[in-house]
């Protein structure tokens, strides 16, 4: 029997690599449960008819057979609740019953043996922690709720794998809509050919205004029939995104990055032995001295801006996430578990009246050390990693 806490694994290898369970059908019976850690989900009803347009929504397909060889998709309408899925008609004895889930779900069910979900980690507390004869005798399952999701996102900042990224192509807009659950941006790059990421600046050189006000020649902001200001078009968004970025670099007539380029002689004859422009990069700013293009963020317009020469490039967006998009179902990582424990031990305590101060700042310690140890084991520090990048200090460098 698996433990309370979902310990064990619960899936079998043909639920797990597969994606599929099959059952077997000893009696007449309609109703089929089925036992994946992943939720099976219809389209938008819990009730649906495979012949519907959206039943290709569904993150899975079912299929009955006689002999559990050869599969015929179930064309009758069945109903889904709890992972149950209770069909149209009963089947007969010896039939067979098969789940398959869709490629998407499969992949997002792969490593989650390495996470526990939120909602189990609040059952395992008012299992563990609250009751007679413990410091927590009672407390509401909703502020233990609460108290977890706002753990969740402080760990998720810093502590938890809780970077996402995504793969993007600029548009000739130049802008790209910031992800559903974005919090604060991690790295931004362009991805070429070889597969090779490079990092992409934020740039302090221009910003995109929260409003632009259309104003009359005297400079009076001008109102419409509401008393409220008429917002016209960002002239400075305009003027950044048709802006050539070699007049910023210094790359000037040459868009060369080769370790060639701009190798002038003082009298200005260049390195393919014609007159060239010397000092063209003389008073530069080494900031903006690099060639992967900018970005900035508009935030009123929810948008990432890029700079013009990274127009059709394919951009890898990483990002950090509060951990809370998916409610309860949020996995936490098992390394944090006990961490999370703490915390919801010293949230509890904290906000109770007539709680003793030394017995809240025992739990603040006790929260702080396991949080420490959480981050050390999240961290993934592997000693031969670090062996073969300490191997390069012992290069010698030729000039």
């Amino acid at each position: 029997m698996a433990r309370p806490d979902g310990g064990l694994i619960q899936e079998t290898n043909l639920q797990y690599y597969a994606g599929a369970q099959i059952i077997y059908t000893p009696v007449a019976i309609a109703a089929y449960t089925f036992t994946f850690n992943t939720n099976l989900v219809l389209g938008s009803a819990t009730s649906w008819n495979p012949a519907d347009p959206d039943y290709t929504l569904n993150n899975f397909l079912l299929y009955t057979s006689v002999n559990g060889i050869v599969w015929t998709p179930y064309v009758t309408t069945f109903v889904l609740l709890n992972n149950v899925v209770t069909l149209g008609n009963q089947q007969a004895i010896g039939t067979y019953v098969k789940v398959q889930l869709k490629a998407d779900a499969v992949a997002n069910n792969y490593g989650g043996y390495e996470y526990t979900k939120l909602n189990d980690i609040i059952n395992n507390f008012m299992v563990g922690y609250v009751g007679e004869d413990k410091l927590i005798p009672n407390v509401k399952r909703t502020d233990v709720i609460f108290h977890a999701k706002r753990g969740l996102q402080e760990f998720s900042f810093d502590t938890l794998k809780s970077i996402k990224s995504q793969e993007l192509s600029v548009p000739p807009s130049l802008s790209v809509t910031i992800p559903q659950d974005y919090v604060n941006y991690v790295k931004v790059s362009w991805v070429d050919g070889a597969g090779i990421k490079h990092t992409i600046y934020p740039t302090q050189l221009t910003s995109s205004p929260s409003n632009a006000p259309i104003q009359d020649s005297l400079g009076n902001i001008i109102q419409d029939n509401f008393s409220e200001n008429i917002d016209g078009t960002s002239v400075t968004n305009e003027r950044w995104e048709s802006n050539n970025p070699n007049n910023i670099t210094g790359l000037g007539l040459f868009n060369s990055s080769g370790p060639e380029a701009f190798m002038n002689d003082w009298w200005g004859e260049s390195a393919w032995g014609f007159s060239g422009y010397p000092g063209q990069r003389y008073g530069g700013d080494p900031v903006n001295m690099q060639n992967n293009g900018w970005f900035n963020i508009d935030y009123a317009r929810g948008m990432f801006n890029f700079s013009s020469d990274l127009t059709g490039k394919l951009i890898i967006l990483e990002y950090i996430s509060d951990g809370l998009a998916y409610d309860l179902d949020t996995k936490v990582p098992k390394m944090a578990e006990d961490a999370m424990y703490a915390h919801l031990n010293h949230a509890i305590l904290s906000t109770r009246a007539n709680t003793q101060e030394y017995i809240v700042q025992r739990y603040k310690q006790e929260r702080y050390a396991k949080l420490r140890n959480a981050k050390i084991r999240l961290s993934n520090i592997k000693l031969d990693e670090i062996v073969q990048v300490m191997r390069g200090k012992s290069k010698w460098i030729k000039s």
